[in-house]
């Protein structure tokens, strides 16, 4: 029985290509918006021909897609929430988070305003907004299950998990900081004594 041949160097350089075409459509994506892309502008950018773009990372769609599970993919929402379990009261524990979340959209806020300039165009906005929310809505909901079980809340963990969203969800951060045009310290510290003032109440 033959065995399929695997060529460690080709892996490389598919590896490399495909993440090539993503930084090529990242730019472009924020330079110019999704909708006024193309596959073509893509390979361009990256230096290859559109089948490979295809081939290498999908549609337009589909690599959109992998720009924002490679960006969740960095994020360190695990680490945020063994922070919480080691606090001692809810505003040290809201601190944390609002540090935590800030530096995740400080980090992402490039691909944060692509999601937002692609949802009114995608081709399917709602699954989009689905995948951008979803994990950091879980990470959320693991931090609303630990102020619980520390004692800090009594609320359920859903209207927690709701109130975290609305404190230091993307919308906040970015109406502060793009709409606003407040800094991010500012921002971090003003979230932070909402979070408690409301979970306090």
């Amino acid at each position: 029985m033959t065995r399929p041949y695997h060529s460690p160097r080709r892996a490389q350089e598919a590896a490399e290509t495909r993440r090539d075409i993503l930084r090529a459509a990242t730019d472009l994506f924020s330079a110019k918006g999704y909708a006024r892309v193309t596959v073509a502008d893509i390979a361009k950018e990256a230096g290859v021909a559109p089948p490979t773009v295809y081939a290498s990372a999908g549609s337009k769609s589909e690599i959109l897609h992998r720009i924002i599970s490679e960006s969740i993919a960095r994020t360190d929402a695990a680490t945020v929430v063994e922070a919480v379990r080691r606090t001692d009261s809810l505003a040290a524990a809201l601190t944390l988070v609002a540090h935590g979340t800030r530096l995740g959209n400080e980090n992402s806020r490039q691909i944060v305003e692509i999601i937002f300039a692609a949802l009114p165009v995608h081709e399917d906005g709602e699954l989009l907004w689905r995948q951008s929310t979803t994990p950091y809505r879980q990470a959320l909901t693991a931090i609303a299950e630990t102020l619980r079980d520390k004692g800090f809340l009594t609320a359920d963990v859903s209207h927690t998990t709701d109130v975290l969203w609305f404190c230091f969800g993307f919308n906040a951060w970015r109406t502060l900081v793009k709409e606003c045009g407040w800094t991010w310290d500012d921002s971090e510290r003003w979230l932070a004594r909402q979070a408690v003032t409301i979970l306090a109440g």
